[in-house]
């Protein structure tokens, strides 16, 4: 019998640290998600103002789309006679009004967890 009680109090502690761990975890989850908002506005306003030149991405956390993004910018622009400049300037924009019209948690299962780099 006292077996019997020793594995339910131990099962009884097991599931009340599990709960407790649970209820950290979604505090944290919380915290992360509304602080993604600011970031989503980051991302999203520089997009639209600076969005030929890729900063957007390097906010998200995407340095090998934002150096691409700066360089096609730059230096193809600069061979295109500013062609390239409008055109990732395009892509800057849709991005933005992409970024700005999805909701919080949609934006931050998206390009945060998800990590989808382009659109």
């Amino acid at each position: 019998m006292s077996d019997e009680k020793n594995l339910n109090d131990d099962i009884n502690e097991i599931v009340d640290d599990a709960k407790e761990s649970a209820k950290e975890f979604g505090n944290e989850a919380e915290k992360v998600v509304s602080s993604s908002d600011n970031k989503k506005v980051l991302a999203g306003i520089l997009a639209i103002v600076l969005g030929a030149l890729g900063i957007h991405k390097f906010v998200l956390g995407y340095t090998k789309e934002g150096i691409i993004m700066l360089v096609i910018t730059i230096v193809i622009g600069i061979l295109t006679c500013g062609i390239a400049v409008s055109a990732m300037g395009i892509v800057g924009l849709i991005e933005g009004i992409i970024y700005l019209t999805k909701s919080d948690e949609e934006f931050y299962r998206t390009y945060q967890v998800g990590k989808k780099p382009w659109f």
